[in-house]
């Protein structure tokens, strides 16, 4: 499989094309050695996050730029625009949809990625005519935990949506309608659990952490319930705003995987 690797895929592999901007802001991308892997199955490095409408924009650049190969597969850490795979509101869109036939249009015949929002289990799948392959970093994450901690915790979900990385057992979480204003949110009405945590110490995993509002709230609530010990892990850990510190002030731990770059 011949690789073609992105500037933000640096951390990991030697980038060999190029990615630039043009005075507009426009994005300008080039793959030197196209024309080498003609014929060939090609497979593409390249992040969606962060600056993620332009990332998105470069990566259906970068499928074009390799129409000549027989196959191109696209590993992306993070799917953007995950989030609404479904219609709650009249002229909604389902924008993972969307991004998925923008990528199937664009050349790329699947996309590899960890802990997909939308899917909420590891597997092979297709939707919005593209193949996916959604590889689980829970096992990772719980390793990891277990050799920094100790294995004398369990593990849960905060949601029902990502039971699948810890092994089935989770809260529910209950959301109110959507806030106003121009920021796309939805309040956290409560989150039940219906299991004895008292006096254990509890991993909570997810799939993401973005503005650190439902951890909060699951720690609060395990809190209230006597657990003991609390660490959070996720793939992905956005921490937008504030969020690390006020998480930092409320755990034992956090751990995040490398797919969206960090400082924990």
């Amino acid at each position: 499989m011949e690789k073609v690797i992105s500037a933000n895929f640096s951390d990991i592999f030697e980038p060999n094309v190029e990615i630039k901007e043009f005075p507009d802001g426009d994005s300008y991308v080039r793959v030197p050695h196209s024309k080498s892997l003609e014929g060939k199955d090609v497979r593409v490095y390249h992040r969606l996050y962060p600056n993620q409408n332009t990332s998105l924009l470069q990566a259906l650049l970068l499928g074009r730029a390799l129409k000549g190969a027989r196959s191109v597969e696209f590993v992306a850490p993070y799917i953007p625009y995950s989030r609404q795979d479904k219609l709650w509101l009249e002229g909604e869109v389902k924008s993972a949809e969307v991004v998925m036939e923008l990528l199937k249009f664009a050349g790329y015949s699947s996309v590899t990625t960890f802990d997909c929002h939308f899917l909420k289990k590891a597997g092979e799948f297709e939707y919005g005519g593209m193949k996916i392959n959604n590889i689980t970093l829970s096992g990772q994450l719980i390793g990891h935990a277990k050799a920094r901690l100790g294995g004398d915790f369990e593990v849960i979900s905060p949601d029902a949506g990502a039971n699948y990385m810890s092994g089935g057992k989770g809260m529910r979480k209950v959301r109110g309608d959507y806030g106003k204003g121009n920021v796309v949110y939805r309040d956290i009405e409560k989150m039940e659990i219906d299991f004895d945590v008292g006096g254990k110490n509890i991993l909570i995993i997810d799939d993401m952490i973005s503005t650190g509002s439902t951890m909060a709230r699951a720690i609060e609530n395990l809190r209230k319930n006597g657990a003991g010990k609390i660490a959070l892990a996720a793939t992905h850990g956005f921490f937008l705003k504030d969020s690390l510190k006020k998480l930092g002030q409320l755990r034992d731990y956090i751990l995040v995987s490398n797919t969206i770059p960090s400082s924990v």
